[in-house]
């Protein structure tokens, strides 16, 4: 299994990459926020030559914007990620299962030549969840054993902890294998 690591504003732009191979990075929030540390954040994960995926934390409502603005402020490159981060929100709200499957298949049309996963917790998958559609894959945090979530579908990265940062792994048996997954 490979080790990575998510990142958003709240943690630095020189994050540690010593023994990983991929980071996520947050890009976007609803259709007005935009990492303040998206470029630096990005260009660290780069420079340390790991797989890099950008997540957008969706809002419920006005889909098809929220797909489009995210393609605006991720960078687009062969063999990035793209994911959904699909929970509840500051004001205790969440984007139905339409509208998660709504943003996906968004998402594959704007960017057709990069991956698509859905993030969301055990709860989220097990409770709200009524389609399975995880576009690429699923990305799902549940904070047990790395690599052992609990849950019988099959998934790609699997989210395990948050101490001290966001930390997970993936289900590759190498970077090259995760690289050549990440370049459809």
């Amino acid at each position: 299994m490979l080790h990575g690591i998510d990142v958003s504003a709240y943690q630095s732009a020189s994050y540690g990459t010593e023994g990983l191979s991929f980071v996520f990075v947050k890009a976007t929030e609803g259709r007005s926020y935009v990492n303040p540390r998206l470029a630096a954040q990005t260009k660290h994960g780069r420079d340390a030559g790991l797989v890099v995926g950008f997540y957008h934390f969706l809002w419920p409502g006005n889909i098809t914007a929220q797909a489009e603005y995210f393609v605006s402020h991720a960078p687009e490159r062969a063999g990035d990620i793209l994911a959904v981060d699909w929970e509840t929100t500051g004001e205790g709200t969440h984007a139905s299962n339409a509208e998660k499957d709504q943003f996906i298949r968004a998402l594959k049309k704007l960017r057709p030549h990069n991956r698509v996963l859905l993030y969301c917790n055990r709860t989220f998958w097990l409770d709200l969840d009524t389609t399975s559609y995880a576009g690429d894959g699923l990305w799902i945090a549940d904070y047990v054993g790395a690599g052992h979530p609990r849950i019988k579908a099959k998934w790609r990265f699997h989210q395990y902890t948050s101490t001290p940062h966001d930390t997970n792994v993936a289900d590759f048996s190498s970077k090259a294998a995760l690289k050549e997954w990440a370049t459809p």
